[in-house]
């Protein structure tokens, strides 16, 4: 029995760590405008765009691609090793994040490459936490313990919002100092305190895996990125050859992997895995709820920020840090209900909240669709409420059957692969939902920017060219809190049109006016993907099986697949729901 006095050390730091991880992923995003106004750089210019991209999701590409391989690490060299690695990167990189001296595009490429080995630090982290934390407790108290560390995680998504929108205008850099104390006291209490409960298994790397699954999962988030940026006549650059190409490559790359993955002794992807029910159907059923919800977030910042806000006397500097304010009824269910779920599935089991929160979650995509633009707010509340109820239910009971599921030896590289699924999603989510907000933009938008610019004085040519903005331009500008008809008309056409309609050209209303109808479109067709999501989600967890049972202690998957005779080795009772 694990002692109980380190359960909770070990609970509490990953917990920390977790928080730290998942708040890095989002802090930037409302800090963005102050970050960019700090190195002295328009996000809002085209050959931009690379960057403000990159600042965004390059954490996440990195901590998608590596989860698995540093998972994979822990099991071979220790848990706590690599996750104290994590901790030291992180910090080290936080650090070097908040001493940027460069300006320009210099100065955004700096940041962008120490994003990126932040995002090295926080797969680290990411990877082993859930291991460790399953190592520590006894099977009748995970789902309680990886509740609140899965529902702290999450919601240190949005709590990175609010944190973003107070430290930014201060200072940019107190966006990324905040972490290197917290990550210093964290490295620190982990090194002294955590003990390595795995037993590690020494074995060779998969290089060729490693490679195949790093440059498969690079290229396709690469392809997103190129993909939700206007091509030729197109608002979208998915028909271009440069996506194509990268995709194609991203296929070709990922099949290499699971090639590799059949034929080697040691495999980085554990893909016997799949042959436990409740693994595969908790992963399936993660995947397709990091779909549905990693676009919600830039949703509802760009209804903020970009409309509601500002039609409710909101200046546009103060939008961001409002919209982390406003956002906080989400955050707030999914703290209530994800420990509660989480103690309630260690006794009656996953299923039922899994299902029932991915069906829950359905309905507030529903609700969110039959607001109006210019909704009341104590209504939208309640909604979103509903919504991080809904996921928090799902979350902490999904994850802790996921990790009940595994053998002990393979609880890291299982894990990882779970972690891995739901980063990925987040990031193909976020290229989703960008694309179907563009494609509904793009049929109303222009012709309703010339018309609404030339009603107001400004010249027909100027209008046009305004009405020609790729709706990806436009969307930034309401995503990072610009009022960007200076930047669509040009000061000049603004300047003759006299100060009077200047005014409410530069006004909070006119431009959230101007963009809420198409906005609307656009959100119906996002939130409509979101619903199929969950709903196919919700039916993937009912397919997990009924009570989930706990894996043998120190049985191991075997190696590889290849062989019929090498099945997994699981507990009698996995056996039979397998085979049910």
């Amino acid at each position: 029995m694990p002692d109980d006095r380190y359960k909770w050390i070990a609970l509490s730091n990953t917990t920390l760590a977790i928080l730290l991880a998942t708040l890095d992923a989002s802090i930037t995003l409302i800090a963005m405008p102050d970050i960019f106004r700090g190195i002295r750089l328009d996000p809002l210019v085209p050959g931009n765009s690379f960057y403000l991209l990159w600042m965004i999701l390059g954490y996440l590409v990195v901590s998608s691609v590596l989860i698995v391989s540093l998972g994979r690490l822990g099991d071979i060299f220790g848990r706590v090793r690599i996750y104290n690695l994590g901790f030291v990167i992180y910090t080290v990189a936080s650090l070097l994040l908040a001493i940027d001296w460069l300006t320009g595009s210099a100065g955004a490429l700096y940041l962008v490459i120490f994003r990126l080995v932040q995002g090295v630090g926080g797969a680290c982290l990411l990877a082993n936490a859930a291991a460790i934390i399953t190592d520590a407790f006894p099977p009748n108290q995970r789902g309680m313990a990886l509740g609140i560390n899965n529902i702290v995680g999450v919601s240190g998504m949005f709590v990175g919002l609010i944190l973003g929108g107070l430290l930014a205008p201060i200072d940019w850099r107190l966006v990324f100092l905040i972490s290197v104390p917290v990550g210093l006291f964290g490295t620190v209490w982990a090194y002294l305190k955590l003990e390595e409960r795995s037993e590690p298994r020494p074995a060779r790397i998969d290089w060729g895996g490693n490679v195949t699954f790093g440059l498969g999962l690079v290229l396709a988030m690469v392809a997103v990125t190129y993909g939700i940026k206007p091509y030729g006549g197109s608002p979208t650059g998915w028909g271009s050859p440069r996506v194509l190409a990268l995709l194609a490559a991203s296929v070709l790359s990922l099949v290499a992997f699971v090639l590799i993955e059949r034929r080697v002794a040691e495999p980085m992807f554990r893909l016997p895995l799949f042959r436990i029910r409740a693994f595969t159907f908790g992963t399936l059923s993660t995947f397709l709820a990091a779909i549905a919800r990693g676009g919600l977030m830039f949703m509802l910042i760009i209804w903020l920020q970009g409309i509601w806000l500002p039609l409710h006397g909101y200046d546009y500097t103060e939008a961001p840090l409002w919209a982390g304010i406003y956002m906080l009824p989400l955050t707030i269910g999914m703290l209530l209900a994800g420990p509660t779920s989480g103690y309630l599935s260690d006794r009656y089991g996953a299923r039922f909240f899994a299902t029932g929160g991915m069906l829950a979650a359905a309905l507030s995509f529903a609700l969110l669709m039959l607001l109006p633009i210019d909704f009341g707010f104590p209504v939208f509340a309640a909604i979103l409420f509903m919504n991080g109820v809904s996921m928090g239910m799902f979350a902490s009971p999904n994850r802790a059957a996921v990790m009940n599921s595994l053998p002990k030896a393979d609880r890291g590289a299982g894990g990882g692969m779970n972690q891995t699924f739901q980063n990925s999603a987040q990031v193909i989510s976020i290229g989703i939902f960008f694309t179907l907000l563009i494609i509904g933009l793009a049929s109303t938008l222009p012709g309703a920017l010339q018309h609404g610019l030339e009603a107001h004085g400004v010249g027909r040519a100027a209008a046009h060219h305004a009405g020609e903005t790729p709706p990806i331009s436009v969307l930034f500008a309401a995503f990072l809190g610009y009022n960007p008809i200076e930047h669509l008309v040009g000061a000049g056409a603004l300047e003759a049109v006299g100060p009077q309609a200047r005014a409410v050209l530069e006004g909070h209303s006119f431009f959230p006016h101007l963009i809420s109808g198409a906005f609307s479109d656009g959100l119906d067709t996002a939130f409509s993907f979101a619903i199929v999501a969950c709903l196919v989600a919700a039916g993937a967890s009912l397919l997990r099986g009924g009570r989930y049972h706990y894996a043998e202690e120190d049985t191991p998957v075997p190696a590889t697949a290849s062989e019929p005779e090498r099945r997994p080795q699981l507990s009698p009772e996995l056996e039979g729901q397998h085979a049910r």
